[in-house]
């Protein structure tokens, strides 16, 4: 998952909401979260999904959907 939030504590915000949502939802719990501080880029590693929070800046410079665009799209089955 590839998403900006508008300013670093939006950046936090978005990270905590996908964190309790995967918790309480689905009883998952990150193998580890990375930038969260700094929150230019956090980078959440839930195993079979990857959460990617970019500030605008840095979702610009390393503009991960242009790396990926030739990447197969999967669907997420429904719940």
């Amino acid at each position: 998952m590839i998403c900006t939030g508008a300013n670093t504590r939006q950046v936090q915000a978005i990270s905590d909401e996908v964190h309790l949502q995967l918790k309480h939802q689905a009883g998952e719990l990150p193998i580890s979260v990375e930038g969260y501080n700094q929150a230019e880029w956090v980078l959440a590693d839930y195993g079979d999904l990857l959460v990617h929070i970019f500030s605008p800046k840095a979702h610009e410079y390393y503009s991960l959907e242009r790396l990926w665009r030739s990447a197969k799209t999967v669907g997420i089955p429904a719940a």
